[in-house]
């Protein structure tokens, strides 16, 4: 028998803030920078959705430690630079959470400072204050299920009674491998070929969110 849904579980990138495009052009710039050519569906491919520490561990392998620690010095400057230039919610998000009653929280790759600084500049951080978990507090980031599983026991839900947002093939695999049920929001970098086969729901439009959470 299916649970009802307890508890709602955000990324944050790319789900509630539009700053996946960001980090994507920024990762692009550095690596014609720094030696590693790269297009936006391979840093796709390669780090969206995925922790700071496994895109260190990616560069370095390729372009050494010293390299690899001047692109994530490198890439927390431009990125910073570039949310205070202009970043906003992702489309419909701040609509959707209106029209939410569940239980919500944020379960993100990202740090603490950095989503610190993303929902604080979209006036969304008070929305989570409390109810925020980073990849940093966990041992495997995503595609491993660990995150979401501290997630869900830190705010004291059954992950059978979870639902969780994504944007990246990472955050739905590890959605699954947690044994939780996930929306695979294609409206914003990923496009949905990317996220479909992997047992997601995929949506377009954030509006609709409400509305498929009481279809579960």
């Amino acid at each position: 028998m299916i649970k009802p849904i307890e508890l709602v579980i955000f990324d944050c990138d790319g789900v509630l803030v539009d700053s996946e495009r960001i980090a994507a052009r920024v990762q692009v710039l550095l690596g014609a920078e720094l030696g590693w050519p790269l297009t936006e569906n391979e840093v796709i491919d390669r780090f969206i959705g995925r922790s700071s520490a496994s895109v260190r561990v990616q560069v370095a392998a390729r372009l050494g430690e010293e390299t690899a620690a001047l692109w994530s010095e490198r890439f927390e400057q431009l990125h910073r630079e570039a949310v205070d230039a202009g970043l906003a919610p992702v489309e419909g998000l701040p609509e959707a959470l209106d029209a939410i009653t569940l239980p919500t929280c944020v379960a993100s790759s990202g740090s603490h400072g950095k989503m610190r600084h993303t929902l604080g500049r979209t006036g969304l951080y008070e929305r989570f204050a409390g109810r925020i978990y980073s990849a940093t507090e966990v041992t495997h980031g995503k595609p491993a299920p660990d995150l979401f599983l501290y997630a869900a026991r830190q705010m004291g839900v059954d992950p059978a009674a979870c639902v969780v947002v994504e944007d990246s093939r990472p955050g739905v695999q590890a959605a699954r491998a947690a044994g939780m049920r996930s929306f695979g929001y294609a409206g914003g970098l990923t496009p949905a070929e990317r996220l479909e086969g992997t047992g997601t729901v995929v949506f377009h439009d954030m509006r609709k969110l409400p509305t498929l959470l009481t279809e579960q």
